[in-house]
Order: C-alpha cells, then structure tokens, then sequence
C-alpha cells in the first residue's frame, strides 16, 4: 500500500488552531475518497520535524505555510529546497499547494516573491491553458478554488509547462513532468468555512475589512475542492510505482 507522506510548513492560526483539523488531515480527508488504498503520514516540518530520505517515499505532498520561500532564517526552509531538488532526482512524486507550490517552483528555478498586487483572498477562478492526463473530468476552461496569499511564482520554472493561471496569478498551476510534480496556489483542502474563518482573524487588521466581506461573498460560489483533488489523486496514481 502505497503512503503519501505530507510535510507540514505551517499551521493555522492559534486563535482558531483548536477549531479545525490540522492541515495534513484536510488532505488526507481531500484526497481518501480518490485514494482508499493510500496511507497518510505527516512531518511536521516547521515543527522541528527532520526530513526523511525522499528517495524512499512513494510520494511527497508539500502544504501552505505563513512563511514565504525568502524566509531562509528559519531553520527548515533551505533544507526543503535541497529536498524537493534531491526528490526530483529520484523521480519522487511531489505535489505543493500554496507555499508548497512556491517551494517547489523557487527549488526548481523559478522567482517567487511577494506580490505588488497584495493580498489574494476569495474564490479565485483561473483560466485553464493546458490538459495534461491527470486533468480528466473536466470540460470547462476554468476551475476555481479559495485562497489566501501574498508570494506568488514569479516566473515558470525550467522543465515545467503552465496549467492554469489568471490575471491576478498568472502562475497558479504548474505541472513539472519530468520531476515528476504537481502544484496549485489555490487551497483544495481549505472548506470555505474554514476560509472565512482563516480571513476573519485578519478582518481589519493585515486584511481590510471591504475585502475580507468581498471575500466571504464569493465564496458562497462553489469551488472545485474535489476535482482539483481527483487531479491530484490522478497525478499521483500515474506517477507512483
């Protein structure tokens, strides 16, 4: 039975911590309805956690952090770049999501940095510019999904194709077929509870409350929680021995 070993970059906010399961468990409950037959195994990185040998993983799931792939004072952060390179040398399936994606595109070449363009919060919808075969069950040329950032990828990295993006995050999904790799800016595992609980912290303070009720808002739209996690299932299935 093959194990996804998620490593964990970051947890949600003390103030609603104790709320919420952590993150690891959003993506193990994402993602068991489209993998039954996977385990689930968490690394709590920023933690203190060490990093496992990628090399003997069957496959490597990267979350979201408050952090930023500039933070290199923090003890974790250029030991997961040297990680995420050495596991597409050993052509370990890796997926990121939001500071998973910016990890994995800076370790492989890309510029990541905080955006002029401020914060992204809300259901965001991106433009779809590319199929690959893990992208199935979806005739549409968009796809949407809550989020909550400043960094984005700046610039595509060497060896990988754009999958989707939009005017505000031209980078928001990003395959690497040779690593082999999958990564998404956007928050599959986050509900949209969770989303408005994670902005209304924030109401008024790192966050004007205009955009925080902006936000709230578009998220009474359905996201595509489940199909971007059967794409990463997929991505997974295809990818694993």
């Amino acid at each position: 039975m093959p194990t996804l070993t998620i490593i964990e970059t970051g947890q949600a906010p003390a103030a609603i911590r104790a709320d919420w399961p952590d993150y690891p468990t959003m993506f193990a409950d994402l993602l068991r309805p489209h993998l039954p037959d996977w385990d689930y195994a968490s690394v709590h990185l920023s933690q203190g956690a060490a990093l496992p040998d990628p090399a003997t993983l069957d496959a490597i799931l990267i979350t979201g952090s408050p952090a930023g792939v500039y933070d290199t004072d923090l003890p974790w952060m250029t030991p997961l770049f040297d990680f995420i390179r050495w596991a597409a040398a050993a052509n370990t399936p890796q997926i990121g999501i939001c500071f998973g994606h910016q990890a994995i595109a800076h370790a492989l070449g890309a510029i990541v940095s905080k955006s002029h363009k401020g914060w992204g919060i809300g259901r965001h919808v991106y433009n779809i510019v590319h199929r690959p075969d893990w992208l199935t069950d979806h005739d549409a040329e968009t796809f949407s999904l809550g989020v909550s950032h400043q960094d984005q990828v700046q610039s595509l990295p060497p060896a990988s194709t754009l999958v989707a993006g939009s005017d505000f995050c031209p980078f928001a999904a990003i395959d690497y077929p040779t690593a082999p790799a999958i990564s998404f800016q956007g928050h599959p595992e986050f509900s949209p509870a969770f989303n408005c609980a994670l902005y209304g912290i924030r109401k008024g303070k790192a966050l004007p409350t205009a955009l925080v009720e902006e936000a709230e808002q578009s998220l009474t739209i359905q996201v595509d929680n489940d199909l971007t996690g059967l794409w990463m299932a997929n991505f997974l299935k295809q990818s694993s021995p």
